[in-house]
């Protein structure tokens, strides 16, 4: 469920008074996302959808991710195109929520990724980082490697009755990480999406073959290390169900991306300990959640164990050749 906030009819015929992108013809919510409450609208000048940004989100951080997206559209990226009102300005308030009206993208995303799915992707996240390159606003990543440690120790209660032994094991895993994680400016840095899951892809089929038709939600988009954000899609797009590596799909993946943007040798070399970090990243926050949920809430809670599967693979993978690189 993605709608946290309901909107009357009247409310948002008077929010839209403020566009001009005519006249609502259709407006509904849309179940998938969990961060924030986005509806569909269809009015006579074409397809857009609405987002209410909810708790999660820092308004004060919201015109950087905005403004990102208008930067990254403006140098031919496919992404939702925040909207302007009349006035100019693309964030506003609806319902008590920030909110803003962003272009509609065409495509799905694919319930089951296939290897002709990883070429695609690669292409398009070397794209976004090189669309990126002259957005010079900065937005640290708040959930970036000075986060860990903190998160384990907000889990380290409750942990044990996720599996036993799971915290000393992150214990160990962590240390290792964190002695090995590269120096601040030894890699590329630049804007970063940070969360590029296949939910947040959309590809259409061209001869039967799938193109990317656009990236969504921006809303972990930061300032880090670019190979990072390698490491993010390598766990994210390159396990099947039994949990096995799937290196065809990584080769294909690297293969795209850096026929675009070429890897240094030093970021090649650092992608089996982002890809460590990267997993640990997405365990942390999902045990944190998971131990954090009460009991009953409608939420439907990820499975931090998912990413221990993940991040013990890329333990003992110590060389990128190991990875597909």
């Amino acid at each position: 469920m993605a709608v946290y906030t309901e909107v009357s009819d009247e409310a948002l015929r008077a929010f839209l008074a403020d566009y001009d992108i005519g006249e609502l013809l259709a407006f509904r919510g849309i179940a998938e996302g969990v961060e924030n409450s986005n509806y569909a609208l269809k009015t006579t000048a074409g397809d857009y959808v609405l987002t209410l940004y909810e708790k999660r989100v820092n308004p004060a951080e919201l015109p950087w991710f905005l403004e990102l997206m208008q930067h990254l559209v403006a140098r031919g990226l496919s992404a939702p195109m925040p909207v302007p009102g009349r006035d100019g300005a693309a964030l506003r308030e609806l319902a008590g929520r920030p909110a803003a009206i962003c272009t509609f993208l065409a495509g799905v995303w694919p319930r089951r990724v296939q290897a002709a799915h990883c070429g695609p992707l690669g292409a398009a996240l070397a794209e976004l980082h090189l669309a990126g390159a002259d957005y010079t606003a900065v937005r640290p990543n708040g959930l970036g490697v000075a986060a860990w440690a903190p998160l384990l120790e907000a889990c380290r209660a409750d942990g044990e009755d996720v599996q036993p032994g799971l915290i000393a094991e992150l214990d160990g895993l962590l240390s290792g990480i964190l002695a090995e994680w590269p120096a601040p400016g030894a890699l590329p840095v630049g804007q970063i999406h940070a969360d590029l899951f296949p939910d947040n892809v959309f590809f259409l089929e061209d001869g039967g073959k799938p193109h990317v038709s656009g990236l969504i939600d921006f809303y972990f988009a930061c300032t880090e290390v670019l190979a990072y954000d390698v490491a993010v899609c390598l766990n994210a797009w390159c396990f099947e169900p039994d949990r096995s590596f799937n290196v065809t799909k990584a080769r294909a993946l690297l293969r795209a991306y850096t026929a675009r943007r070429p890897l240094s040798e030093a970021e090649r070399a650092a992608l089996p300990v982002l890809c460590r970090g990267a997993a640990i990243r997405f365990l942390l926050t999902r045990l944190y959640d998971w131990v954090n949920t009460p009991k009953g809430a409608m939420v439907t809670r990820k499975d931090p164990l998912e990413y221990l599967h993940k991040l013990r693979f890329f333990a003992l993978a110590h060389s990128p050749e190991a990875i597909g690189a």
